[in-house]
């Protein structure tokens, strides 16, 4: 570029400053108007992202926080109605005050009025609500009636916390504590002995005496609540407690009944109901009232389970009478319920028969309480990482599955609710793969919720139009299983095999589950030989832990449960006539399975199945070439090998009772010791493998003999976790 002329240059000297002092203040100017809008949308754009990433982290966390069972929390209602003081001592004058023994629970007697008192109270809800944005928008509009309400505050608070009748109140409950006061001044410092109980036992046992039976049921409330309170009343010893409490828990029923006069195989509702109106009802009640509440108090106390047991067990015939006390049948639900998850043995089956006879007897509202609070107690049961009594939880799904069956439409509504939530944290899962998600599925609280519907199917869908749900628990399990393709994940994937094959044997759908097990058994865990390990239980872990996957136990383990889950598949469809097709791609890959491998005693098992395999494909492919149907003959296809297969003779059927037996051999010596191994976080030197001692047994773990051998001379240390 040249140099400028004289006229540019005296041109530029003239105008030039005033254009570069015109462009500063215009460019001053535009950067203060665009450095405010620049800010305005910086800050929209920052709140728009705060609020993205808030409702992305108020989602994950709706997902982590969310329990499995919120579809049954709206049934599960701890709230039990307010029951009279004067349900205590009976007058044992046999003058009861009957306006003084006035039931809150008569408001509960019917199940439409108490649905009809909810819809009431959702109104007046929606009203107080509406009412009260009118007040705050006049409060806004008027100052001056904002000032009358701050100056009238105090009354309000007043009317509010119900000062004005407060000696009413004071009133009606000396009416309600008088009787019993009184009785238990009565009985304050007396000790009963062992021949009054006889005594009395033996009069309402032949007479049926009520004065004296009004006698033994004040010392039975005593004994029920004795240590919770003191009652005044004494035993002369133990004996004398125990005779008590089984004559009461012997006879009670058959003597309120006969005062009813009711026979003793009336157990409907109806009845009691009908009593209710009769002047009888009104002299027996605060009988049956004192024996079911003591009762109650005496499950809520005692620790022993046969005695627990027993108790319900002839509870259970005073069922009906609890027709005529709502609240009481709420108190009933939450103990037994408690009783049946916590329990065990004859403790948690004497429990679910009273929760089952309580579901079907009363009605459908009760119905849902039970089934709403089995189920919270059923999930609160499984959330371990490592289920110990694996026996017991079968029992829980079972009775469940049994409760579910009683109403099988209102139950399919609350398992849609339950599955949709299922799948909801499964699909979190499978988009995020975070930690969080994987730790929620794989978890005994999720799993045992998949296995108590896939019981539930199997166990109606015969009866019911089940075949959507059945279709939907499908393709969540198969979510599953393709969500953890992890050795460490192996026991999850066999449990939901496992699943599979019970859906398809109850439905008799064939669902595709020959390559989940084959790729279980192709996987290659260790190269060669592995270190022998603890013993492993599929049963009661989901996930291994890392120091376990190198080891031959879990090898024999994996190879062990594939091998038995393939046979029940193959087992199920070994005489439709497609098996020979369904069979020829598992063949394919077992036998280049035994190939690879080298350990005799895993060639051995996979040949024997391949030639059980093979056997049947070749039986059914000669019974199909002399029929003379075609395959779109649906009818002739479904009764295919039908007399056969119920004869229970064939090859394969006596192969797969062999794997049976094995497994349950195996499964005996697994429960004698199955343990973990704890990682140290220090390095240790590896340790010589312990003898055995003389006797012939070495069992380390709580209760046992430890050994440990120190320089090659055995010494017996101390013993761990015994209890007296």
């Amino acid at each position: 570029m040249g140099k400028l002329g004289k006229k540019a240059r005296k041109f530029a000297k003239k105008n030039l400053p005033s254009v570069l002092r015109d462009r500063r203040k215009k460019k001053a100017l535009f950067k203060k108007r665009y450095s405010s809008k620049n800010k305005q949308s910086n800050v929209e754009d920052q709140t728009k992202l705060v609020h993205h990433s808030n409702e992305r982290n108020t989602e994950v966390e709706a997902f982590e926080d969310l329990p499995l069972d919120t579809p049954f929390m709206e049934n599960d209602s701890d709230d039990i109605a307010y029951s009279s003081d004067s349900d205590g001592y009976l007058s044992e004058d046999i003058s009861y005050d009957t306006e003084t023994d006035s039931e809150p629970g008569k408001l509960l007697e019917g199940d439409k009025c108490t649905s009809e008192l909810v819809t009431q109270n959702i109104k007046i809800q929606e009203d107080l609500a509406v009412q009260k944005r009118k007040l705050e928008m006049l409060k806004r509009k008027d100052p001056s009636f904002s000032k009358f309400l701050e100056r009238h505050k105090k009354d309000i608070e007043a009317m509010q916390n119900g000062e004005v009748f407060s000696d009413e109140d004071e009133m009606s409950n000396r009416g309600r504590d008088s009787v019993s006061e009184d009785n238990q001044g009565k009985n304050k410092g007396r000790v009963l002995t062992a021949s009054a109980v006889s005594s009395w036992c033996r009069l309402i046992k032949e007479e049926h005496k009520k004065e004296e039976f009004v006698c033994v049921l004040n010392a039975y409330r005593a004994a029920c609540h004795y240590g919770a309170e003191s009652t005044g009343l004494r035993f002369q010893n133990a004996d004398t407690f125990c005779s008590l409490v089984v004559s009461v828990l012997s006879e009670a029923d058959n003597i309120l009944r006969g005062l009813l006069g009711l026979s003793s195989s009336s157990y409907k509702k109806e009845a009691i109901l009908e009593l209710k109106a009769t002047p009888q009802w009104v002299n027996v009640k605060p009988l049956i009232k004192s024996y079911l509440r003591s009762t109650l108090s005496l499950l809520d106390q005692v620790t022993d389970s046969e005695i627990l047991a027993f108790a319900l067990t002839r509870f259970r015939a005073s069922l009906p009478f609890f027709a005529a006390f709502p609240y009481l049948l709420q108190r009933l639900i939450k103990t037994t319920i408690h009783l049946w998850a916590t329990g065990g043995g004859m403790l948690s089956s004497a429990s679910f028969s009273i929760v089952r006879d309580v579901a079907s007897l009363f009605t459908t509202d009760c119905f849902d309480n039970c089934l709403a609070k089995a189920f919270v107690a059923y999930l609160a049961q499984s959330k371990a990482t490592e289920i110990v009594n694996n026996n017991h939880l079968q029992f829980l799904r079972n009775s469940l599955v049994d409760l579910c069956s009683l109403d099988v439409q209102k139950s399919l509504s609350k398992a849609t609710l339950s599955v949709r939530q299922l799948a909801k944290i499964l699909q979190w899962g499978l988009s995020t793969k975070k930690k969080e998600a994987l730790q929620r599925i794989c978890s005994w609280e999720y799993a045992n919720c998949i296995n108590l519907w896939v019981g539930f199917i199997a166990a109606n869908i015969r009866d019911y139009d089940l075949q959507p749900f059945f279709f939907t628990m499908v393709q969540l399990i198969n979510g599953v299983v393709g969500l953890f393709p992890g050795p460490r994940y192996f026991p999850l994937r066999l449990n939901c095999i496992q699943w599979l094959n019970d859906l398809s044997n109850s439905t008799g759908v064939f669902i595709p589950i020959a390559s989940y097990v084959l790729d279980v058994l192709e996987y290659k865990i260790v190269r060669g030989g592995g270190k022998p390990g603890p013993a492993l239980s599929f049963q009661s872990v989901l996930k291994l832990p890392k120091n376990c996957l190198k080891s031959q136990t879990l090898q024999d383990e994996c190879f062990t449960s594939a091998i038995e889950q393939l046979s029940s598949h193959f087992l199920q469809w070994s005489y439709h006539i497609s098996f020979p097709e369904l069979a020829t791609v598992p063949l394919i890959r077992l036998k280049k399975f035994y190939e690879l491998k080298t350990m005799e005693s895993l060639r051995r098992a996979v040949k024997h199945l391949i030639e059980q395999v093979e056997k049947n494909a070749d039986s059914v492919q000669k019974k199909r070439d002399e029929v003379a149907f075609s395959p779109n003959d649906h009818q002739s296809v479904e009764a295919f090998l039908q007399f056969e297969k119920s004869s229970l003779s064939s090859p394969f059927i006596q192969y797969y009772r062999s794997v049976l037996e094995k497994a349950a051999l195996r499964g005996s010596r697994k429960n004698e010791k199955i343990s973990f191994p704890r990682r140290d976080k220090s390095k240790r030197k590896r340790e010589q493998p312990l003898k055995n001692v003389a006797d012939g047994s070495l069992i380390n773990g709580s209760g046992h003999k430890d050994l440990d051998t120190v320089n090659g001379t055995k010494k017996r240390v101390k013993r761990r976790g015994l209890k007296a």
